[in-house]
């Protein structure tokens, strides 16, 4: 298999909310096409990606380096050993070639984006959907057939109350989902703990809902949240400060009785190290949220995951961000403890296949070859523009 062409585009995404620290309105986010020269059912295969939300699109440094790396690269530096299909994980070493160690950031998104691609494009090419190809050659041989869910909204937006707040949960519960995540910060103390109390209201209980701080808080301001979050018995408490500052989270994770939740802003095997070894979380009762389609891609994310084993976590407490169809396919594949969902927001991106539905909390995935972008009609239709077609 060889790769003949790979076609990028800038995509908006269609939303009005923020969080504690930015709004989405001008939010963009790359997607890819990889073109492949094998044929199936009279056309090409082709692999599609895109990165996850919370980050910009990457196209300069898509455009400049990753895509001609690839593009330049001899078919055999490419194909794996046995199959001859484009291997990822040569491609990640194509792709990262000439790169220095560390400044993460924006570059790990741009890989992230083909990575996914890439993925796709092998899990086509061996006919099968991605979180069976995951299983096998990295898991235990035994995919998920369904995966936990959890609808992430509670955004603030202009003009909305606590009843409006009300009626977006009750409309997750309606949909399937058995658990919630709102936000916190953007708001005083008072007025968010008058959210969790709305929002506990028509969950009724306790477990069901998480807090997500979004990285807002200095020590002091952390603290006095983890104080006032500790009655309420909360499904976790999410970035209490900045992403990097495992100092801060240590301190909050010795103060608070409520269980922590971080990494979707750490974009590195490096990073991630960083977090276990000095963040002070315990692998008994926090979670972690590294995101495959912001780190670098599933080729660094198998390496975290493997460098967490060594450190004691379980793969159960690793809960992907992005609520996307990519990270569902890897916590069904490689079992981890659920996934995250972005229910009519962070379109056309959030979201998994069209018609399947949430069911007492968890969703079913496809038989289809690949991650199944093209059951997904909103954004399928970007990449049918983006190929001419």
């Amino acid at each position: 298999m060889r790769i003949v062409e790979v076609r990028e585009a800038v995509v908006p995404l269609r939303s009005e909310l923020r969080n504690a620290v930015i709004a989405f309105s001008e939010m963009t986010v790359s997607i890819v096409a990889v073109v492949s020269d094998v044929w199936r059912d009279g056309r090409p295969l082709v692999g599609y990606g895109f990165h996850s939300n919370g980050r910009y699109a990457q196209a300069g440094i898509l455009r400049t380096r990753m895509i001609p790396r690839l593009l330049a690269a001899p078919p055999e530096a490419l194909q794996a050993d046995t199959s001859g299909h484009v291997d990822p994980r040569k491609a990640w070493d194509v792709m990262m070639a000439n790169e220095k160690p560390g400044g993460h950031g924006d570059r790990s998104v741009a890989v992230a984006t083909l990575d996914m691609a890439l993925w796709d494009l092998w899990a086509k090419a061996e006919g099968k959907p991605l979180h069976r190809l995951l299983a096998e050659r990295f898991g235990n041989g035994d995919a998920e057939e369904t995966v936990e869910v959890y609808a992430a909204g509670g955004y603030y937006y202009p003009g909305k109350d606590r009843s409006a707040l009300q009626d977006e949960i009750r409309a997750y519960l309606d949909e399937g989902y058995r658990r919630v995540k709102i936000k916190i910060g953007g708001e005083p103390l008072g007025d968010d703990l008058r959210r969790i109390e709305a929002a506990l209201e028509v969950l009724g209980r306790a477990d069901a809902l998480a807090v997500d701080a979004n990285g807002r808080f200095d020590l002091p301001t952390a603290l006095r949240y983890a104080e006032a979050l500790a009655p309420y018995g909360l499904r976790w408490y999410e970035e209490p400060g900045d992403p990097l500052d495992f100092d801060l989270l240590a301190e909050v994770s010795a103060a608070s009785a409520t269980p922590l939740a971080t990494g979707e802003n750490l974009f590195s095997l490096g990073e991630s190290r960083n977090l276990v070894r000095y963040g002070g979380l315990r692998p008994e009762r926090d979670f972690l949220q590294m995101d495959p389609g912001l780190c670098y891609g599933l080729v660094e994310y198998l390496r975290i995951l493997e460098m967490l084993e060594r450190h004691g976590w379980s793969p159960r407490r690793c809960v992907p961000h992005g609520g996307h169809q990519f990270a569902l396919h890897i916590a069904a594949g490689l079992r981890l403890g659920g996934n995250e969902s972005y229910p009519g927001v962070f379109k056309p991106f959030g979201g998994f296949a069209d018609g399947v539905p949430v069911v007492d909390g968890r969703v079913r995935l496809l038989d289809d070859p690949g991650i199944g972008i093209e059951r997904k009609a909103d954004l399928f239709r970007e990449y049918e523009k983006l190929l001419g077609r």
